[in-house]
């Protein structure tokens, strides 16, 4: 039999994120980005190294509470089976309704909401009206936002929409993420715009890092990243904002009730990192 250890997803890698800092991550299909976005919120844990927030490694605290400082929207937003509202308010049951259109507005989500035949009472999911990935993710967006949480994680919450939709979503993060600790994996260029620096990841090692401009100019594996049509040089668009009789992917999509894994991670990032910081290792 083939007695050859696993590679590690991630590798020797270290990331610091300052508090308020926005950071993109990019990469190659199967460079580790995702993974990278799953260990903040220990959907997987490190097998070597440390994940630190605000100094405090992640495995030191409970999930509730590592979890309630985190908004998380994945790339495939999950929708129960239930109305707009309970979507939305999943994370903070208790909220008020103007507390959720609050959040919505923020997702650019309140528009096509008071459009739907239901309002914000309207059931979606799997047994209801089946939205668009880009409604769905504006959704999820709004869900996070509630929460107003400490980190944001986004893995690319516009990789499902068209340029007009991803323009207004872009706006709304520009001001949910002032003043937060964003990280962000990137899958098209134009989200790239929302980071103060970006990380570029190849065969889950940290290359390079930087700002636009610093790994334009230094970095090849940015600049074929910007240009490659199967990584960020890509132009999808929303077919199911077109065609919404689609389920459009709804059975594949993935959330917070992915189950925690079962088998060792094989995440080795390493590093340490100053008190006060918010790095992501």
């Amino acid at each position: 039999g083939d007695t050859t250890a696993p590679r590690p997803v991630l590798d020797g890698f270290s990331l610091r994120i300052a508090p308020g800092e926005t950071v993109a991550v990019v990469g190659r299909s199967g460079s580790g980005k995702s993974t990278v976005s799953l260990l903040l919120p220990r959907f997987y844990d490190v097998t070597a190294g440390r994940v630190l927030i605000g100094g405090h490694d992640v495995r030191d605290l409970t999930l509730e509470s590592l979890r309630s400082v985190i908004g998380l929207v994945p790339e495939s937003s999950f929708l129960f089976s239930d109305s707009v509202r309970d979507n939305i308010a999943y994370g903070h049951p208790e909220a008020t309704d103007e507390q959720i259109r609050t959040a919505a507005r923020a997702a650019q989500a309140d528009g096509f909401i008071s459009a739907l035949p239901e309002g914000y009472d309207t059931k979606v999911g799997e047994q209801g009206l089946t939205l668009s990935g880009g409604q769905r993710q504006r959704i999820a967006l709004a869900r996070a936002i509630l929460t107003d949480p400490r980190l944001l994680v986004l893995d690319d919450a516009t990789s499902a929409v068209d340029a007009r939709v991803e323009h207004e979503i872009h706006e709304a993060l520009r001001g949910v993420m002032a003043g937060r600790t964003t990280l962000l994996i990137a899958h098209r260029a134009s989200t790239l715009a929302l980071a103060d620096r970006v990380a570029v990841l190849d065969g889950g090692r940290l290359v390079d890092i930087g700002t636009q401009d610093e790994l334009t100019d230094r970095c090849p594996l940015y600049r074929s990243l910007l240009t490659d049509p199967d990584e960020l040089g890509s132009v999808p668009h929303d077919p199911a904002g077109e065609v919404a009789g689609a389920f459009d992917g709804e059975s594949a999509a993935t959330g917070l009730l992915e189950p925690l894994p079962t088998g060792p991670a094989t995440a080795r990032p390493d590093g340490a990192h100053p008190d006060g910081a918010h790095p992501v290792t």
